[in-house]
């Protein structure tokens, strides 16, 4: 049994709504779903009662949410604990950042705040966007990096989180190059001769963003679907085998279009892109919960440097 599944469980009593837990615990409805299914599966016994609306629980959910509770704060409570006795954590940030991310933004970021900031301690989980999204919810984490759009925003509450924009990243399509250094598959296909199709599956951020993409194609692209996974770097290898097209983050192929292994597979055309931003966030300090000192001043710092970057306004002659 996994410890998201009884916060899901918990999540859909309180809002006695699927799609409305979906959306708060950053996961779409049929992923929801089927984490529930999972949960009562492992139990051996049914906690919905799915013949009836608005959503209600069978006897066997109405006992078993207390027990859930339970469970939750002891396990939350022992976690708490631990790192409580972790002394050296207090000099070490904890950093939630998406697969992709992890391998093309967060080394040179790191290497640059060495030189700009200071030497830091740092432990770095790569998970999915939703589960690094989590880390920072539940207290696992001190800072969350991650892709962001505004069509398929990441949803914490202002009021208790702060966000700083690191940079932008651009996702386009690529294609193995062939012996004259151009790319063996170019968009947008035909409807008789589809290209073959390297994507990601539905549960990860960067699939969303492929699948805004390919909604807003005009014309519309002819793709057949032969690979899929959830990691960038997966669509890579396959795409430099030379197996189809691959939408990548532009900074995952740096190194590959530089040695002319892989190319655009758009003719540089802005249509079939999307550009994201590349964010950092942190649970507010407060009263309750202050943070770590050094997660604050690496704050600071990253805040001023952002606003001695920030495009002044001009004022008008008569306002002087």
């Amino acid at each position: 049994m996994e410890t998201k599944w009884l916060e899901d469980f918990i999540s859909l009593v309180e809002t006695n709504n699927f799609s409305r837990s979906a959306a708060l615990r950053h996961v779409t409805q049929p992923a929801f779903s089927r984490r529930i299914q999972s949960l009562e599966n492992w139990l051996g016994t049914d906690l919905v009662d799915r013949t009836s609306y608005p959503t209600r629980l069978t006897p066997a959910g109405i006992v078993f949410y207390e027990q859930a509770l339970e469970m939750l704060a002891q396990i939350n409570g022992a976690r708490d604990m631990l790192r409580s006795k972790r002394a050296a954590a207090q000099n070490s940030i904890d950093l939630a950042v998406p697969h992709t991310l992890s391998l093309t933004f967060v080394p040179k970021w790191l290497t640059a705040l060495e030189t700009d900031f200071a030497p830091i301690n740092s432990r770095l989980m790569a998970v999915n966007v939703h589960d690094a999204v989590l880390q920072l919810v539940e207290g696992g984490c001190d800072l969350l990096l991650c892709y962001h759009h505004p069509r398929q925003p990441v949803q914490l509450d202002p009021s208790r989180y702060d966000m700083l924009v690191l940079g932008r990243e651009s996702l386009r399509a690529y294609a193995r190059c062939d012996k004259n250094r151009v790319p063996e598959f170019v968009l947008p296909g035909t409807r008789k001769a589809p290209l073959p199709f390297l994507s990601y599956t539905n549960n990860a951020y960067l699939g969303r963003m492929v699948e805004l993409i390919l909604g807003d194609a005009r014309p519309p692209l002819h793709l057949e679907p032969h690979y899929e996974t959830d990691m960038a770097e997966g669509l890579k290898m396959m795409a430099l085998e030379g197996r189809g097209i691959a939408f990548l983050p532009e900074s995952a192929v740096t190194r590959e279009l530089k040695q002319k292994q892989l190319a655009r597979a758009d003719n540089n055309s802005a249509d079939w892109e999307i550009e994201m931003d590349i964010r950092l966030y942190r649970e507010r300090p407060s009263a309750q919960r202050r943070g770590k000192a050094i997660v604050g001043r690496l704050w600071d710092f990253l805040e001023q440097r952002q606003n001695e970057k920030a495009p002044r306004r001009r004022v008008p002659t008569s306002e002087r």
